[in-house]
């Protein structure tokens, strides 16, 4: 039996400092990996089926470590999404600072998760067992407690420590991080309708969240990661279960493949729309850019400092550009004829993805008089981006 003097000294698990710090980031990272996976993928968005041994897993985690209802978390995000960057948005750093979600998101999660009209139409679809209703739900305090105790006896008074962080760690990462840096500090794959962000593209802290603008450009996607480079630990471990057959995906974001030589047929008018979020990165990067760079090495000084800001609100939607920096564009536009021309284009091409009720046909038609005129503007990015849009093509079998 372990005296006092061993359990002040080391717990019930003797440990080095070094020790401790991993254990205590492995916890947080399962804790992490239960937000994302379970309450984030699973269930606020379906965009996978969990073994329900693995779901309960997961549930029976945060019940220790967050004391979050799964409702409530559920009923939150979907709201998040519903009503982005307005003043219904749970969590805006547009609507309330910064500062505000950053350090007192824990806060902002509490009230909206007190506004039952919030629950009953957000949070549909989620558990609603007995254990659910009558030690989940109803103890979310318990969890949290029982957690205290078992890290005092595992690893001593050290353990409070231990505890501390895991209790930290999701108000911090996952309430003030993302959701205030998420959606104020980064950069954008995609010009979604939001002021989302990827905060880095290789993250292990905070299970693929980082990415962020990825996300909300597809919301029903299973992964995370868009380019190259991006990294989503979270899928890492989704293909995990998939290959143990304890998770099943639905869906996840389709990248396009290039059909070299092809012309704007059926097939691309068919593929166009549904790629539309790559195919609007596309013309930014390969369009838009090319062009203030060339501007950029025109410019002096206090041009050049314009012209950086303006690369950035390139990826932002024009109800959401601050109205000095939309007059700030519409000057860099009416000095240059060439970016001028540029962005009108991309109007017109966005204006065709939002043209719902056009047939199949019309929609071929207005996509080659777009490309010809493209072709003739004497823009040469622009030329050879409308010779690219017709290989634009949704992969085989998806």
């Amino acid at each position: 039996m372990i005296s006092l003097n061993d359990w002040l000294a080391h717990g019930l698990v003797a440990l080095p400092w070094w020790g401790l710090v991993l254990v205590t980031l492995a916890l947080t990272h399962l804790t992490i990996l239960s937000v994302t996976i379970y309450l984030h993928r699973h269930q606020a968005h379906r965009a996978l089926d969990l073994h329900p041994a693995v779901a309960h897993g997961f549930r029976f985690w945060l019940w220790l470590t967050t004391g979050m209802v799964t409702r409530e978390w559920v009923a939150i995000h979907r709201k998040h999404h519903a009503r982005c960057e307005t003043p219904e948005d749970p969590h805006s750093p547009r609507i309330e600072g910064l500062g505000t979600v950053l350090w007192r998101g824990a806060e902002l999660y509490r009230q909206a998760a007190a506004r039952t009209e919030i629950l009953e139409r957000y949070g549909r679809g989620t558990p609603d067992d007995v254990l659910e209703r009558r030690l989940y739900a109803r103890h979310p305090y318990l969890g949290i407690g029982l957690l205290l105790v078992g890290d005092l006896a595992l690893f001593g008074p050290i353990g409070l420590s231990v505890w501390a962080v895991q209790m930290l760690w999701i108000p911090f990462w996952a309430a003030g991080v993302i959701n205030g840096l998420g959606h104020w500090w980064g950069y954008r794959n995609f010009r979604t309708r939001d002021l989302s962000t990827n905060l880095v593209p290789w993250g292990l802290l905070i299970g693929g969240e980082e990415l962020h603008n990825n996300h909300h450009a597809f919301p029903g996607s299973a992964r995370l990661s868009a380019r190259r480079f991006e990294f989503d630990i979270g899928w890492f471990w989704i293909r995990v279960l998939e290959r143990l057959g304890l998770a099943q995906v639905h869906q996840v974001a389709v990248a396009p493949v290039l059909a070299e030589g092809r012309a704007l047929d059926a097939e691309a008018v068919r593929s166009l729309p549904r790629l539309r979020q790559y195919v609007q990165a596309d013309y930014v990067r390969r369009v838009l850019w090319p062009l203030l760079r060339a501007e950029y090495r025109r410019a002096d000084a206090s041009g050049r400092a314009l012209l950086r800001r303006a690369r950035g609100l390139l990826m932002r939607e024009e109800a959401l550009i601050p109205a000095d920096d939309r007059a700030h564009l519409g000057r860099l536009a009416s000095g240059s004829r060439e970016l001028a021309t540029a962005l009108e284009f991309r109007r017109r091409l966005l204006a065709l993805w939002e043209s719902q009720a056009a047939s199949s046909e019309r929609l071929r038609a207005a996509l080659h008089h777009w490309c010809r005129e493209a072709e003739r503007s004497g823009i040469e990015a622009l030329a050879s981006f409308a010779q690219r849009l017709p290989a634009y093509r949704v992969p085989a079998g998806t």
